[in-house]
């Protein structure tokens, strides 16, 4: 149960709250990845995941029956009410294909804890359902890692701001970020990205939603973005320091700011 900082065969360790946030969060192990929930926000300020792709098993995806985690209070989750008659998506922080690695019992168990509410963040659907590069961003690590053993940890949440949008007691969070570790020979490695679906112009609300609450509101155009790990920490509040010093980000480019990434060929491995 659990995430392995020692996964990789060297210390890769998820990254910390800070101790301005630990009061509010608790650690919920699942199979082969752990989710620490902020129980304020009711989202997770980290999710952190081991993927061994040499293991992986294809459980089919039969519905989505989420549910919430009863180590919790309900009220500290953001649960089914939040995703209710609007065009919002419960989206996977881990994915769900990435812990479904190992024995057969063992991978079906972890593909059902994937659909625990603590995993789940507000999507706009259109990008949920798609097959945009941020849903195979792991993919894509993966590959370039096939020579050091196919695992890679990966550590995946929203960036809880306080401007975020407020919608049903709860703040829809506009960004997402990733960073995937893997073992480049006796050292770590690791790349960081952020995903940000805030709105680029001003749009209409979709509309009321049947408790008659406001209506959600506006999402913009995703784009994904591979950033320095270090711009990751300071807009997460996280400590990551391994990882860090780990970064693949190229130094010459820091001044340049994020890369905006299209395609695969992108990506700065």
């Amino acid at each position: 149960m659990g995430f392995d900082s020692t996964f990789l065969g060297l210390d890769a360790a998820m990254p910390r709250v800070s101790p301005a946030q630990v009061d509010a969060c608790v650690e919920l192990e699942y199979v082969h990845f752990t989710v620490v929930l902020d129980t304020v926000r009711r989202f997770a300020r980290v999710t952190g995941v081991n993927l061994d792709g040499a293991e992986l098993v294809d459980v089919p995806r039969v519905g989505d029956r989420w549910a919430l985690d009863e180590r919790v209070p309900a009220d500290q989750q953001a649960g089914p009410e939040i995703y209710a008659a609007n065009d919002l998506d419960r989206g996977h922080l881990v994915r769900r294909r990435d812990p479904v690695w190992g024995a057969p019992a063992v991978a079906a168990r972890a593909n059902a804890d994937t659909f625990r509410y603590p995993n789940a963040a507000p999507q706009a659907s259109g990008f949920n359902q798609s097959k945009a590069l941020w849903l195979g961003l792991e993919d894509h690590v993966l590959a370039f890692a096939d020579a050091n053993g196919l695992r890679l940890s990966v550590f995946t949440a929203p960036v809880l701001e306080p401007g975020d949008p407020a919608y049903r007691g709860i703040r829809i969070p506009l960004r997402f970020w990733k960073v995937a570790a893997w073992r480049d020979g006796d050292e770590l490695a690791a790349a960081g990205f952020v995903l940000d679906q805030a709105p680029l112009v001003e749009a209409a609300d979709l509309g009321p939603t049947a408790a008659g609450r406001a209506g959600v509101p506006a999402l913009g155009p995703f784009r994904t973005f591979q950033v320095p790990i270090a711009d990751v920490a300071a807009l997460t509040g996280l400590a990551m320091p391994e990882l860090i010093d780990a970064d693949r980000f190229p130094p010459t480019l820091l001044p340049a700011g994020w890369r905006a990434l299209a395609e695969p060929a992108d990506l700065l491995l």
